[in-house]
């Protein structure tokens, strides 16, 4: 491990903004935080996820946008992390924190009904088909999605991967899921508003090599259980 990461995981244990949750604190039961973010935070404001959240760029961007709501970025590579945790402990941002875990895990962490809504920002599409258990946006993660969303709250995926996109349209359509926006191209479009126009590293370098930036956004209708039927290959 180089020292510089290794100064980073050593510095990731003075931030207050940054919780990390031993592996046998949250495989298959309830952490000590679930159920009580608000307490974290010290408001009863929204609570906002971005899962793969890497460098926290989305996750600092839109807490400073949104003052009156609460955001935690989760994400499990901790060198990544340190930049969002180091850049909201330096600019004294109070409604940003950032989880140190891994997504399939975030039913230990948050209670029913606990968050209102969650941003999904450039994750890996998992393209091979044996990977479909991994991606973002598969039932598996959707089911793990309802047990922690409020009711009507909105799932925005937003993604380079048009393999992804279609896949979750897929997805969303064969579960008949309520969607609000399903765009190709939110700057082509001129959809892109202020929100939507933060732009992470990833994304920077995708729009440098002419990538259009897809989004999604949608609920889970008031269902708990998902499924998918990959299409035949013609």
């Amino acid at each position: 491990m180089g020292k510089d990461k290794i100064r980073r995981f050593n510095e990731n244990l003075t931030f207050r903004c940054l919780v990390q949750p031993a592996f046998e604190e949250v495989f298959g039961i309830d952490h000590p935080m679930k159920g009580k973010w608000h307490e974290f935070f010290g408001n009863d404001n929204p609570i906002v996820l971005e899962l793969g959240c890497g460098r926290g760029e989305y996750t600092v961007a839109l807490a400073e946008r949104n003052p009156d709501k609460n955001f935690i970025g989760v994400d499990i590579k901790g060198a990544r992390m340190w930049r969002g945790a180091k850049t909201v402990t330096e600019r004294g941002i109070n409604n940003a924190g950032f989880l140190r875990t891994r997504i399939e895990f975030i039913s230990s962490l948050f209670a029913e009904g606990e968050v209102s809504e969650i941003w999904i920002t450039f994750p890996d599409p998992q393209m091979p088909k044996q990977r479909a258990k991994h991606r973002l946006t598969g039932p598996l993660f959707l089911a793990r999605y309802a047990k922690i969303l409020q009711e009507g709250g909105m799932i925005n995926l937003k993604t380079d991967s048009q393999f992804l996109h279609e896949y979750t349209k897929d997805v969303i359509a064969q579960n008949a899921l309520p969607v609000e926006v399903a765009s190709n191209d939110i700057y082509g479009t001129g959809y892109a508003d202020e929100t939507l126009s933060v732009k992470t590293a990833y994304e920077s370098k995708f729009l440098a090599q002419g990538m259009p930036i897809t989004y999604l956004r949608f609920s889970l209708g008031g269902k708990t259980e998902f499924s998918y039927t990959e299409p035949e290959e013609e």
